[in-house]
C-alpha cells in the first residue's frame, strides 16, 4: 500500500524488482569462492590449460548491477592462456574465429581438432569435468550449454554460467560459439557503458534499467532479449540528453522512445556484432504497439498525479502497466 506514486515506486522496486542486499552479498561470496576453485584447476586438474588470471571477467547483468528478482544465474568468463596459439577469421563468415594450436601447449593441443584448431566444445567440456572434481559441487548439476559450463548449485537458487575465453592482442575476447569454433566479445565495454551513462545522466540509470526490465520480463509479448533491451534503454538515456530526477517520468518517455524506435537497427556498443536488433518485423510491431499503449497509460498516470493531484488514479494507471505487484493506493 502506498500514499503516493513516488512511494509506490520505492516499495515496488524494493520488494518486487531489486535484489536484496543479503541475496547479493551471499551471491558475491559464493561467486568468489567458485573463482578460487577455478584458479586451482591448472594445477589440480590433469591436462587443464594455464590460465590468465588478470583477464578473468565477472560479466552479465549481475556484474552490471542490472539483475532483477529472481537471481537465477551469474556469469563468469575464465580466461585461458594462449601459450603461443593464434587466431584467424573465417574468410566467409566474419563472425567465426579459429584458434590455431600447432605452436601451443600440449593441454590445448589435446582439445584440438585434427587440423590443429582448438575445439571450443572440448574446452567447455574440460570445465564441466573439472567442476565435477570439486567435492562441494558433487551433488550439483553440471553440464554444457552452448558456450558455457553450467553449474546448478543445490544450496542456492542461482546457477553459474562459466565461459572459457582467450584475450587477444587487440583487447577483445574470443569465447565459444556453441558449434566448436569461437566468436568475439568484449563485456568490459558494456560494463563501462552503463557505468558512464549512469554517472553522466543523473545517477538513476541503474534503477531505470531494472524497473523496465521487470516490465519487459512480465508484460511484453514477445520478450525483448535482455542485452538488446539494456542497450535500448542506454541509447534512450543518451538521446534524451538529460534525465528527470523522477524515474516515473523517464519510464513514460522510454515507452515513447521504444514505440518510435524498435523498428530501427540497434548498433552493438562493442562494435563487434553490428545490428543486434534481430526481432522480426511482426515482433517489432507487437512491441511497438505495447509500448504505445503503456506510454498512453503513463501519460494518463502523470496527468492525474501532477495536474489533478489524484494519487489514487495515478497509481491505478501504473498498476495497469506493471501489474498487481505494483502497490495499491492506501
Amino acid at each position: 500500500m502506498a500514499e503516493n506514486v513516488n512511494q509506490a515506486f520505492d516499495i515496488f522496486n524494493k520488494d518486487v524488482v531489486n535484489l536484496t542486499k543479503e541475496n547479493t552479498d551471499n551471491a558475491r561470496s559464493s561467486r568468489d569462492w567458485l573463482i578460487d576453485q577455478l584458479l586451482s584447476f591448472p594445477e589440480a586438474i590433469e591436462d587443464f590449460p594455464s590460465d590468465f588470471p588478470d583477464k578473468h571477467i565477472r560479466y552479465g547483468s549481475f556484474a552490471r548491477n542490472t539483475k532483477i528478482i529472481p537471481l537465477d544465474d551469474i556469469d563468469l568468463m575464465y580466461c585461458l592462456h594462449g601459450s603461443n596459439a593464434y587466431y584467424s577469421i573465417d574468410t566467409v563468415d566474419k563472425t567465426k574465429y579459429y584458434i590455431h594450436t600447432e605452436n601451443s601447449s600440449n593441454e590445448l593441443k589435446k582439445m584440438s581438432n585434427d587440423d590443429e584448431t582448438l575445439n571450443s566444445i572440448k574446452v567447455v567440456n574440460k570445465f564441466v569435468g573439472a567442476l565435477k572434481n570439486v567435492p562441494q559441487y558433487s551433488n550439483s548439476e553440471i553440464k554444457r550449454n552452448q558456450e558455457a559450463a553450467i553449474l546448478n548449485l543445490t544450496s542456492y537458487s542461482w546457477s553459474y554460467d562459466i565461459v572459457p575465453c582467450f584475450h587477444t592482442v587487440e583487447h577483445f575476447y574470443l569465447i565459444p560459439d556453441g558449434t566448436g569454433n569461437w566468436k568475439a566479445t568484449n563485456p568490459g565495454i558494456d560494463q563501462e557503458n552503463i557505468k558512464k551513462t549512469n554517472q553522466n545522466y543523473g545517477g538513476k540509470v541503474y534503477q531505470l534499467v531494472r524497473t523496465l526490465k521487470y516490465w519487459n520480463a512480465n508484460f511484453t509479448i514477445p520478450k525483448i532479449g535482455s542485452y538488446l533491451f539494456e542497450v535500448l534503454i542506454l541509447n534512450f538515456v543518451k538521446n534524451q540528453g538529460s534525465q528527470n530526477k523522477f524515474n516515473d517520468i523517464n519510464i513514460k518517455d522510454f515507452f515513447y522512445y521504444l514505440y518510435q524506435n524498435i523498428h530501427y537497427d540497434v548498433d552493438d556498443p562493442k562494435g563487434i556484432q553490428g545490428n543486434i536488433n534481430n526481432l522480426t518485423f511482426e515482433q517489432q510491431t507487437k512491441i511497438s504497439n505495447k509500448a504505445k499503449e503503456c506510454y498512453e497509460l503513463a501519460k494518463l498516470a502523470l496527468d492525474f498525479e501532477i495536474n489533478h493531484k489524484n494519487q489514487e488514479k495515478a497509481i491505478e494507471n501504473w498498476r495497469k502497466i506493471f501489474g498487481d505487484k505494483f502497490p495499491k493506493y492506501e
